[in-house]
């Protein structure tokens, strides 16, 4: 039985997409306006299909579903993750998201957005919106109805290996030239807050939803520092940017070998940089693939980073 699941990336063309899926990952993207790269997924707007010889063609939901001993056997319905690579070309819209308990109310879904950015690559002038400045909601209320967006939104500077926890409630955007590696909960539940007043290729505005943004987002804005945790074993660099109850994100820095026992009932995994071996299997920049619980014991030689989520038990 494999007990390393490679998965086949779904596709989605955003109006602010590009191609840096391709030119960074060698991904066969459907356009130039490719926004989003689903790299592990088992959501019903993007259920990526197993590559594996035994499972060729199953879709991840099907497996989490029919062979739960390969994820630890779990007491979840539903997968718990969602991981994306997201190519901002352009600004994305200003969103916020629900919690688990206003998504099951506002949409009758079974969970919320928490999530969290890595910044794999960036422009020296790329921004995100993280945040706002409003102290009471009656504020920010006020705030959007007037549309004095640029008074309200709060905008960082970037760069290349920064990490963003964003909680459901939390506005924020991604801005243009960025590329985002993503972990989230499994839900594609977004609300809409702001989008520059732009127009689709059919000359018409995207919906806004506003009277939800007002009613999920977070007021005061809550900032939350991540403090990474670093640790070196011989020539690898385990970095550790956050472990709650939602998920856990590690990046390794491997220069030449690094060995661990799997403890995890199933590790998401993608290279972002370089090229090696998995226990044995050839694996390289734009590999995403699962150590599932069968797995007892990871071996990874050569010179590259992965980042790698898991659920906490």
């Amino acid at each position: 039985m494999d007990n390393i699941l490679f998965l086949k990336p779904v596709f989605h063309e955003k109006i602010w997409g590009g191609n840096k899926l391709n030119s960074i990952f060698g991904y066969d993207i459907p356009s130039e306006k490719t926004g989003e790269c689903w790299a592990i997924s088992a959501h019903p707007n993007g259920d990526c299909e197993i590559l594996n010889r035994n499972f060729k063609g199953w879709n991840l939901s099907k497996l989490w579903k029919d062979k739960p001993e390969l994820f630890g056997n779990l007491p979840l319905k539903q997968f718990p993750l969602l991981v994306k690579i997201i190519d901002a070309c352009d600004d994305l819209s200003v969103q916020v998201h629900p919690n688990d308990e206003q998504a099951k109310l506002l949409e009758n879904e079974s969970n919320g957005k928490t999530e969290c950015w890595y910044v794999l690559h960036c422009e020296e002038s790329s921004k995100l919106v993280y945040g706002h400045n409003a102290t009471t909601k009656a504020a920010f209320i006020d705030m959007i109805d007037r549309g004095k967006y640029k008074e309200l939104l709060e905008y960082r500077n970037i760069k290349e290996g920064d990490f963003y926890f964003v909680p459901a409630g939390t506005i924020h955007g991604i801005g243009s030239g960025t590329l985002i590696y993503e972990v989230q909960q499994p839900s594609d539940v977004t609300y809409r807050l702001y989008d520059y007043d732009r127009v689709d290729s059919n000359g018409k505005h995207r919906d806004l939803h506003l009277d939800k943004s007002k009613e999920v987002v977070n007021v005061p804005h809550r900032d939350i520092s991540i403090m990474p945790e670093v640790k070196k074993e011989n020539s690898v660099k385990v970095t550790t940017y956050i472990s709650n109850e939602y998920f856990e994100v590690r990046k390794l820095s491997i220069h030449s070998y690094y060995s661990t026992k799997n403890d995890k009932p199933f590790l998401l995994c993608t290279v972002i940089d370089g090229e090696g071996l998995i226990n044995g299997i050839t694996i390289k920049a734009g590999d995403n693939f699962i150590v599932t619980s069968q797995c007892n014991r990871i071996d990874i030689e050569g010179k590259l980073e992965i980042i790698t989520s898991n659920v906490m038990e």
